[in-house]
């Protein structure tokens, strides 16, 4: 075949992708399945990073107080984003089996039931959220400016959560569906307006206005979800009938849902603990650094998170088909491409991590911070995108314990004690706080590796 012959091929697997035609992923080219699902998955999560990006770009500009506060409020928020990735995770995982059994009735309930489940976590977090927003920060080692002058952003975006829920887990039940176009324009919508509207709303209503922005942006991209779930022409379509609570859907939910909510509240509470660490040997300014370089580390790691999705979706529609092997071969493929993809991330990060972080803060300090931090935690962006694509698959097929199980074992039993050993007892500050973050990371890619080959995940009922 000719190079115009693999171009011209190539685009239009893009073309398709983006189109997002009804498909069955259970037969035909498992190449070609990965990238009509990959591509939109890709490209919904690249705008989400270019927001992340964006937004800290104009808060950059409020000084390092803005960014702390920023920063230190999303590390906790993000247990939201663990509640919401949770329930997308037993949604995904459900649908997907269903989709792959040819049943998009019972698609579309299960769908509706993860809905039910989600609003009701949502509410508590967000009161919860709103009412202590200063008691967070401090809890999270800010100074005493940062929770004066931070509290608002954080009830806002605590207060808002409720649309950050909706907008990934309803994500979660298109990617199941395989409907990974709509996702894509869902989440697009959500960052476009979200970008649009954060230099606005930071010029006229300062730091406040950073959050007003975030929580506009996702609403109006959960209103988007919400049309086509119900009026839209897509292989789901809910009716009110589907939102009856059922309590066996519900049960096989929870059950698939508890464990992953666990598994990323267990990663993003090591991640809190990272970030409290960091302001405590290295001050506001080292937070402010770190937080530019977790912001950066996140615009590449949203793409490689989008590849590996496609791998959950293929993983549990072939299960549901009774095609096992190709299930794990289209993991297996997905691998490779996102450790090709995140190798030249690490050649991007070590040789271009000053300009990078130079881009988002003037001061040498918080210069000198953000670069060692994307440098170190950079080297090991190849086993991250690894151990994504093997979790994900493993959540995908319903097994969601083992990943659990995974992260606890390498991320509170190995690299928070690792990065309190290195910063505390071996005088490395917070250099040793990075350094813990690619050698947990890379332990955790080879647990995963080992239990997706093990092979227990193709024997779990959802």
């Amino acid at each position: 075949m000719t190079f115009r012959n693999r171009l011209s091929d190539a685009i239009q697997v893009i073309k398709l992708s983006i189109k997002g035609e009804e498909r069955d992923y259970t037969t035909g080219s498992m190449r070609v399945a990965v990238f009509l699902l990959a591509i939109p998955m890709i490209l919904e999560l690249c705008l989400e990073s270019v927001f992340a990006v964006v937004d800290m770009f104009f808060v950059g500009r409020l000084g390092q107080d803005a960014i702390a506060t920023v920063g230190l409020t999303e590390s906790v928020i993000s247990l939201v984003y663990s509640l919401a990735i949770g329930i997308s995770t037993a949604a995904t995982a459900i649908v997907a089996r269903r989709i792959g059994e040819k049943n998009p009735e019972a698609a579309s309930h299960a769908g509706a039931q993860a809905l039910v489940v989600s609003l009701l976590g949502t509410l508590i977090i967000s009161l919860a959220g709103a009412v202590y927003a200063p008691e967070i920060l401090t809890f999270m080692g800010a100074s005493k400016e940062v929770v004066t002058n931070g509290a608002i952003f954080t009830r806002i975006m605590f207060g808002g959560s409720g649309a950050i829920m909706l907008l990934f887990l309803i994500n979660g039940i298109f990617r199941g569906a395989g409907d990974a176009a709509i996702a894509m324009r869902s989440l697009w919508i959500a960052s476009l307006t979200n970008i649009i509207l954060c230099p606005l709303m930071i010029h006229f209503f300062g730091l406040k206005g950073a959050a007003i922005a975030t929580v506009t942006g996702r609403s109006t991209g959960v209103l988007y979800q919400g049309y086509h779930l119900f009026k839209g022409s897509g292989i789901l379509r809910f009716r009110w009938l589907h939102f009856r609570f059922d309590l066996s859907i519900v049960t096989s939910i929870i059950k698939i849902a508890w464990p992953a909510t666990l598994q990323f509240i267990i990663a993003s509470g090591s991640w809190i603990i990272l970030a409290r660490l960091v302001a405590e040997t290295g001050g506001t300014t080292a937070s402010a650094g770190y937080q530019i370089a977790i912001r950066n580390v996140v615009f590449f790691i949203l793409p490689a998170w989008g590849l590996s999705n496609a791998a959950a979706t293929l993983v549990g529609q072939n299960l549901g088909a009774k095609q096992l092997l190709r299930a794990e071969q289209s993991a297996s493929l997905t691998a490779r491409y996102n450790a090709v993809f995140m190798s030249l991330v690490t050649i991007i990060f070590l040789l271009f991590a000053h300009p990078i972080i130079s881009f988002f803060s003037h001061e040498p300090s918080v210069i000198d911070y953000g670069t060692r931090a994307l440098r170190i935690i950079g080297s090991g962006f190849v086993f991250y995108g690894l151990a994504m694509v093997m979790t994900q698959a493993l959540n995908g097929a319903g097994d969601t314990r083992t990943p659990t199980l995974i992260n606890f074992v390498g991320f509170w039993l190995f690299q928070i004690p690792l990065a309190y050993f290195l910063a505390n007892f071996m005088k490395m500050g917070t250099n040793g706080v990075f350094i813990a973050v690619p050698v947990a990371e890379s332990f955790i890619a080879l647990l995963a590796w080992y239990y997706f080959r093990k092979g227990g995940w193709k024997e779990v009922k959802v």
